[in-house]
């Protein structure tokens, strides 16, 4: 790999739910700089990131090659997280490896990948598995190392590969949204007795500043995060430990889960940019079909001591997550994750860009 220090760093997906954090983990101590790509640089998300300092922004999308030379030429490092909900699983694959090819070419020192878990493949090519969102970047992510191969000490690279994010569990508009139904705190899901590895978005930001800063280690590395398995019988049970409210999980068939709040958007597309028309286009209820399968089948695997190796002072359990976030909220002048989840307030708060987006929006 090139000698080169990287100091500025490329970011697409900056003003993402992952992005922000990514951001503040690589700007807070002053040793990269960002330019980070944005749809919109006067958007609330885009300018909480120019006010941390050492951010700049430049306006346009990722589907737009003049606007990825422009970025590959001012920085020597980039991070890459294609929003696949806006642009569908075809469009994403594309793009994704126009921007790996463009990056190598205009001479980026280290590239990072937002990357998902290829879970058809690690399901044995079981179609009942097929998510989208996921197979589209871990296909992605699987070339993308097979390039590294040939080309690693040209440009390095490295994957970075999440999960849902523990925070989706307490926001609107996510698939795991929870209730309150006669006072209990309430997920309803299909999970079976599975057990979903969830990531804190908080610890994101070491996981990828670690990537830039050890370029030879991290070099042809898929970094797989979480912070556990998590079982949501047992988030209930640590939702009450640390709120004293009663919470439950009540594990749902598909059929009826599809016919609850999700019901508008199950047959719409999973990308609101992708064409409804185009037979690949896999709808709402078929991706996540496959997305709750991959769970309660525990199909996803994690190296939790290679991820204590790495980031020491990581969140380890759903407990340490939840006292952590409640304290967040009682700092923010709130009354904890209680206030947090109930309806009138959890409808105003999405962490995820698209429920900003309102399924709208331009690649």
């Amino acid at each position: 790999m090139s000698s080169q220090n990287v100091s500025k760093i490329f970011v697409i997906g900056a003003t993402g739910a992952q992005g922000l954090p990514v951001v503040r983990g690589l700007v807070g101590d002053g040793k990269y700089s960002v330019l980070a790509l944005s749809r919109d640089a006067n958007s609330a998300r885009a300018r909480s990131l120019v006010d941390l300092g050492n951010v700049t922004i430049l306006e346009g999308t990722f589907a737009d090659e003049a606007r990825l030379r422009e970025g590959f030429r001012a920085c020597d490092g980039a991070f890459i997280n294609i929003d696949g909900f806006n642009a569908g699983e075809k469009t994403e694959m594309y793009w994704a490896i126009r921007a790996y090819e463009i990056a190598l070419e205009e001479g980026i020192s280290f590239f990072v990948y937002g990357n998902l878990d290829y879970t058809l493949k690690k399901a044995g090519y079981d179609s009942s598995f097929r998510t989208g969102h996921y197979d589209g970047k871990g296909r992605i992510g699987e070339w993308i190392l097979s390039q590294n191969r040939a080309n690693r000490d040209r440009m390095g690279a490295a994957l970075f590969t999440t999960g849902p994010y523990m925070e989706m569990a307490f926001s609107s508009r996510t698939p795991m949204t929870p209730t309150v139904e006669d006072g209990i705190v309430t997920w309803r899901v299909p999970l079976g007795d599975g057990a979903v590895v969830h990531v804190a978005l908080e610890d994101c930001g070491y996981y990828v500043r670690w990537l830039f800063d050890n370029p030879g280690r991290a070099n042809g590395m898929d970094l797989e995060v979480a912070i556990e398995h998590i079982k949501y019988a047992d988030l209930a049970a640590a939702f009450e430990r640390v709120t004293g409210h009663p919470a439950q999980y009540i594990d749902t068939d598909l059929g009826t889960y599809f016919n609850g709040p999700l019901k508008a958007a199950a047959d719409l597309p999973a990308g609101y940019n992708a064409d409804p028309n185009d037979k690949s286009t896999m709808s709402f209820r078929d991706n996540f079909t496959g997305f709750w399968n991959q769970w309660k089948h525990n199909i996803i695997k994690r190296d939790y001591a290679l991820l204590d190796e790495i980031h020491p002072n990581r969140i380890r359990t759903v407990e340490q997550w939840l006292r952590r976030a409640d304290q967040l909220e009682r700092e923010a002048g709130r009354d904890g994750l209680w206030e947090k989840v109930q309806p009138e307030n959890l409808r105003n708060h999405s962490i995820l860009k698209i429920g900003e987006d309102q399924r709208r929006g331009k690649l």
